[in-house]
């Protein structure tokens, strides 16, 4: 089973409010319920917001939500929190929508002993709120205590701030996120694993002085959502039939490109698109699209047939083919 607990907090009875916390709970809801092709990822998500008065998480609820999310030896258990956090000398916090003064939250340290504890095969602590990147450190040294099979993603570091999306009504690391999870960090399977999601939020915020946190302590990566492939199974599993060394140069000519002008057609010495060719260099150009080929010696693939020259795995071809050589896709 893989079993999330979603959390997005805007109101706050004694503390600012804030305006895009509830709006990035449903939003990632509704990406981690069902895989890109609709079929069931997550188990009915539980769901808690705070939107007014009449809608509030308490610590308490907070609390006890989170134990039962860790309560048992589930594939994944997966927690987000978007909402205010705090830090002091004594650790963080994550605040509540009764909190007064910020270390009356439910403390970072109670959420790590719980997950610590908990059975579940693999447990990510995904945190959108400031000053989040202190979770799984001990307040009285920079030490990291995470457990194998734990994994910690937060929006900014122990001494940031998580910031919104110019105009408010989301937040700039729950927006990746999604968008991550959407597809865009995607392997060439479709696989989506906490270590992508990182490397994609990273790579985007650029020049942004929030800065993501990653801490993971695991074996293998797990997958969080399958997407569409951008490229079909049956051409990723003909690489290496199509390139029988990693090292292989794949002799081009004529035939196997057929766009053509009407000067090259009306040329004897150019030979015509030949149809069984003309569907493996698809295959090719598909390759291409994905970094998984280049032409060598020519700038495209249509220079590099029309002027017989070859094609060559790119580094992430030559470790696609390995994989597809020894079983392993």
């Amino acid at each position: 089973m893989r079993k999330a607990l979603i959390v997005g907090i805007d109101y706050y009875t004694h503390i600012s409010p804030l305006s895009g916390c509830v709006n990035d709970a449903y939003a990632v809801k509704s990406v981690l319920e069902r895989h890109a092709d609709g079929t069931v990822n997550f188990v009915t998500p539980r769901l808690l917001t705070g939107t007014g008065p009449a809608d509030v998480v308490d610590r308490n609820e907070l609390k006890e939500a989170v134990r039962e999310l860790f309560s048992d030896d589930a594939e994944i258990a997966l927690l987000y929190f978007a909402g205010h956090g705090h830090i002091e000398d004594t650790g963080g916090f994550l605040c509540a929508s009764d909190c007064r003064t910020g270390d009356d939250g439910f403390s970072l340290t109670e959420l790590m002993t719980i997950a610590s504890k908990s059975a579940a095969k693999n447990k990510l602590i995904i945190l959108d709120s400031c000053h989040s990147g202190i979770v799984g450190n001990r307040a009285d040294a920079p030490v990291a205590e995470i457990k194998e099979g734990m994994t910690i993603l937060t929006a900014s570091t122990a001494k940031q701030y998580a910031m919104e999306v110019p105009g408010g009504g989301a937040g700039v690391f729950t927006r990746l996120f999604v968008d991550a999870l959407s597809g865009a960090a995607a392997n060439l399977v479709g696989d989506i694993t906490p270590g992508s999601i990182y490397a994609h939020i990273d790579q985007s915020l650029g020049s942004w002085a929030q800065r993501p946190v990653f801490k993971t302590n695991v074996k293998k990566f797990v997958s969080l959502r399958k997407a569409a492939p951008p490229i079909p199974l049956s051409d990723l599993l003909a690489l290496a039939t199509h390139f029988p060394r990693a090292d292989y140069n794949f002799p081009l000519d004529p035939a196997y490109e057929p766009e053509r002008s009407d000067e090259q057609r009306a040329n004897s010495e150019i030979p015509p698109p030949n149809p069984e060719k003309n569907a493996v260099f698809a295959i090719l150009q598909r390759y291409v699209k994905v970094n998984l080929v280049r032409p060598v010696g020519a700038p495209h693939m249509w220079h590099a047939a029309m002027q017989s020259k070859f094609c060559e795995l790119t580094v992430l071809g030559q470790h696609y083919r390995d994989l597809v050589a020894n079983n392993l896709i």
